[in-house]
């Protein structure tokens, strides 16, 4: 699963959203991976930071309470 958000305040930006499985190699726990683009490519983003699904529910909170 994958969604691409446009990047508020940029022309092409994108922030990207991705489940990544054993992205650390076999066995490894799958990953949210949350990419950013200013170019648009959601494939290769600039940045990006892997969440592990441990922790998701805390970030998603932090975030809401960022908002």
């Amino acid at each position: 699963m994958s969604t691409t958000i446009a990047l508020s305040g940029t022309k092409n930006g994108v922030i990207s959203v991705t489940k990544i499985d054993e992205p650390y190699g076999e066995g490894s726990a799958s990953v949210a991976s949350v990419g950013i683009s200013l170019a648009g490519n959601d494939k290769e983003p600039e940045w990006k930071v892997h969440i592990p699904f441990d922790n998701l529910d805390e970030v998603i909170k932090a975030l809401q309470a960022l908002k």
